[in-house]
């Protein structure tokens, strides 16, 4: 009997979700609203007078192509991690990092694009559409940003002389996470190329 319950109480406690994935969830879910939020005001905005129309750069699609690139290096370095094959692991976890910081210079290249084709973005004389693009991928390249440094943080502890810990609970957190900005990045994309 009471090996019967000792089992039950293990198999409930495996399905529990890890309270840092619950907590990482909780979070994404505010990231999600406060998007959709942004995006809402932008739907309900662009019926005023003077909202001008726009194309994205060509740019912002390479930036697409790099973040995508980087959801599947992510993907396969979890997978080297769980397999215990660290030099792999390591190295993908570093391409992932450069890709996410290309990632983000590429989307700086874009907004100076807009600027050299005269969309004043901010300041006087700037256009709400304009705005709205900053606002909304500015914001997203900060999610990004705080994910390079989760990746970074995750990378140097492969790095520790300190005793191995193969709990791959980080490890996941970081790639849910970074696939999040991922989708949330095509999300907005496929948005501005919907509406213009």
């Amino acid at each position: 009997m009471k090996q019967v319950i000792m089992i039950e109480m293990m198999s409930a406690q495996q399905n529990r979700i890890h309270p840092y994935k619950f907590n990482m969830w909780l979070g994404l879910a505010g990231i999600i609203m406060m998007f959709a939020g942004l995006t809402s005001a932008y739907i309900v905005k662009r019926s005023q007078p003077g909202w001008e129309s726009f194309t994205l750069p060509r740019i912002f699609s390479y930036s697409t192509l790099v973040i995508l690139a980087s959801s599947v290096t992510i993907q396969v370095a979890v997978k080297a991690f769980k397999a215990h094959r660290m030099a792999k692991y390591r190295l993908l976890f570093a391409v992932t990092s450069l890709l996410g910081v290309a990632f983000v210079a590429l989307q700086v290249s874009g907004f100076y694009q807009f600027e050299e084709l005269g969309m004043k973005m901010t300041g006087i004389g700037s256009n709400p559409a304009y705005s709205f693009v900053l606002a909304i991928a500015g914001l997203h390249i900060v999610h990004v940003l705080g994910g390079v440094v989760a990746l970074l943080v995750i990378f140097l502890k492969a790095f520790s002389a300190k005793k191995r810990n193969y709990d791959s609970t980080p490890v996941e957190i970081v790639a849910t996470y970074w696939h999040f900005v991922d989708i949330l990045w095509v999300y907005i994309f496929i948005f501005f190329h919907l509406l213009h």
